[in-house]
């Protein structure tokens, strides 16, 4: 179908899904991320309490100072609370599923852009292109039927990674630097 001078609609609803998708797929592995430092976290307070409290309970026993054993009993407590949040939610799982679905949304990513490319090379036909579009945003629902909800904390800092920190961009010279010799746009005497 010939193309007009005016926008095209069908590539400006798929630009709005790829940028829908990198934005999921950016939020997703920032909650994977997050979760992660979580659960290091309550690990490490884990270990902690549980050395406090052991070696609480080694003085109460062997000693004679009836205040670390209260100390240890207090510190138990919380470890036991500590304990029933990590086997109550497991974040380990969690954050798994969200590395798995950002996994998937970034292969979706891609093969909008993929899409992109074709339509601007002028390569893609309106039918092929609704045919692609529509058979990426089956594989897009199922992905997010499988997916954990993310977090407003992920979300900042997608916004934080894809806006300000220009995570999905590369200039030419950062190309150039992992690419082979034979295919970068610069050669290293600046020609």
């Amino acid at each position: 179908m010939e193309q007009n001078s005016l926008p095209n609609v069908l590539e400006e609803q798929i630009r709005e899904c790829f940028g829908r998708v990198a934005w999921s797929h950016k939020t997703h592995e920032k909650c994977s991320d997050i979760l992660n430092t979580r659960l290091n976290c309550i690990k490490l307070w884990q270990i902690i309490l549980s050395a406090i409290t052991t070696t609480g309970i080694m003085v109460a026993v062997f000693g004679e100072c009836k205040e670390i054993g209260i100390l240890s009993a207090v510190l138990s407590f919380f470890l036991t609370v500590l304990n029933t949040y990590v086997k109550q939610y497991d974040l380990g799982g969690l954050a798994q599923k969200h590395a798995d679905a950002a996994v998937d949304l970034w292969d979706i990513r891609e093969s909008y852009l993929s899409l992109l490319t074709d339509i601007r090379s002028g390569h893609a036909e309106d039918d092929e292109m609704r045919k692609r579009r529509d058979a990426l945003q089956e594989k897009l629902l199922k992905i997010y039927r499988g997916s954990p909800r993310t977090i407003a904390k992920a979300y900042k800092e997608a916004t934080k990674a894809l806006k300000k920190l220009e995570e999905l961009t590369f200039s030419d010279e950062e190309i150039d630097a992992i690419l082979p010799k034979a295919l970068r746009k610069k050669t290293s005497n600046g020609l």
